[in-house]
């Protein structure tokens, strides 16, 4: 009986570890193609990195030409053709800021792009997500660099007490603590640097690619894909993290992920410029020598004909659950005629609830700037951001 007994009990400890792997994440969100532009906000304030940009809404985007889509992807460009006033009067080079309606509390984010406008000097672009009460409902830089940066940067944004061990990832590790005001990091968060050019500056060269961003409450981690070896399990829609091998970035350590994390939309940006791209303009080897970021980039619109995003699609799937399994227990006594014992293995917890929109944003005494992606790339330091700018970025529903 004893020996009964045990049997069963161990196969019911197996099948708690066997059904998370078996358990397969859900679509739940899916933009793609003409009604793309249907989910998002278009942004048109002042741009809280302090770029030389003017964010249009959808209706200037479209009769400007710097916006289009069609049945297969979405266009995503800037204004290449305008000679600018470097003093700003006409308000920077015109650009787009989509920031999506619905809000998410973890999941599994894909993004297919075939083109996006790194590696050119001046432009700043970014995809990635954020909460409304910024840093301390976080923010997750997936995609970001500024002029010709080498390799893609992932960073998390967050207020105090969120760190990184840098563990089991293929990307360099810049620095562990997210804390958006952690001593000697000059603002910027949690950073980690891709080792492969194909990340961001020979993205395009190479047909693009998939970022892939999975937000658990253990852990957020961050995949990129070269477009010839995008797994076939995100191509069929059923996708799989854990066959993908090592991320390239792995947040995870000290960090209460529920805590930090909540409430967060989807941002596409391009940006020029401005607290970080125009900071360090002087000092890149292939842009210093073209004088000042912003006369640069009022002066010379040609420069700007690629700095484009062509999105294939984005998907966001919800996180697995792991359904109920019952297990046959043999009764203590063999009998053909008793009935056996049912064990069972109980769902995984629910993800913990958002947290609310009206957090003020100076309950934990912190001095930050408004969502705005970015890290300090290797051997530069992100200049920090200016305060007054929180109102204007903290939700906007504009467009």
């Amino acid at each position: 009986m004893t020996y009964r007994r045990s049997l069963v009990n161990f196969f019911v400890l197996l099948a708690s570890f066997v059904v998370p792997s078996l358990a397969q994440y859900t679509l739940k969100d899916h933009f793609q193609g003409s009604n793309f532009f249907d989910a998002f906000n278009f942004f048109n304030g002042h741009d809280p990195t302090n770029g030389f940009v003017n964010y249009v809404d959808r209706k200037t985007a479209e009769g400007n030409k710097i916006i289009s889509a069609s049945d297969k992807d979405v266009y995503l460009g800037v204004d290449w053709t305008s000679k600018l006033d470097p003093a700003g009067s006409q308000g920077g080079r015109q650009s787009t800021r989509l920031e999506s309606k619905n809000k998410y509390n973890g999941g599994l984010f894909i993004g297919d792009f075939g083109h996006m406008p790194g590696g050119i000097c001046g432009v700043w672009p970014a995809f990635w997500t954020f909460g409304p009460n910024w840093p301390f409902q976080g923010e997750i830089d997936i995609l970001e660099g500024v002029n010709v940066q080498g390799t893609n940067l992932m960073t998390l944004h967050t207020g105090e007490g969120c760190t990184t061990a840098g563990a089991d990832q293929s990307a360099d590790l810049l620095t562990s603590n997210c804390w958006q005001q952690a001593p000697d990091q000059d603002n910027s968060g949690c950073g980690n640097a891709d080792k492969t050019a194909a990340s961001y500056s020979e993205f395009n060269q190479n047909g693009g690619g998939v970022y892939a961003m999975e937000w658990t409450d253990s852990a957020i981690k961050i995949w990129f894909f070269p477009r010839s070896i995008i797994p076939q399990d995100i191509s069929s829609g059923k996708p799989k993290p854990s066959s993908w091998g090592t991320p390239a970035a792995n947040f995870q350590g000290g960090c209460d992920i529920p805590s930090h994390f909540s409430d967060h939309r989807i941002i596409f940006d391009t940006t020029f410029c401005g607290d970080w791209a125009g900071a360090v303009f002087a000092s890149d080897p292939k842009c210093g020598d073209k004088g000042d970021c912003q006369t640069y980039v009022a002066q010379n619109p040609e420069a700007f004909k690629e700095a484009y995003w062509t999105i294939n699609y984005v998907s966001v799937y919800t996180a697995p659950e792991v359904k109920q399994l019952s297990l046959l227990a043999l009764p203590d006594k063999a009998s053909d005629n008793q009935p056996a014992a049912k064990h069972s293995v109980a769902p995984a917890a629910e993800t913990n609830p958002a947290q609310a929109d009206a957090i003020a944003h100076n309950a934990a005494g912190a001095t930050g700037t408004p969502p705005a992606p970015g890290v300090k790339p290797p051997a530069e330091v992100k200049p920090k951001k200016i305060d007054q700018e929180i109102a204007t970025a903290n939700e906007t529903e504009s467009g």
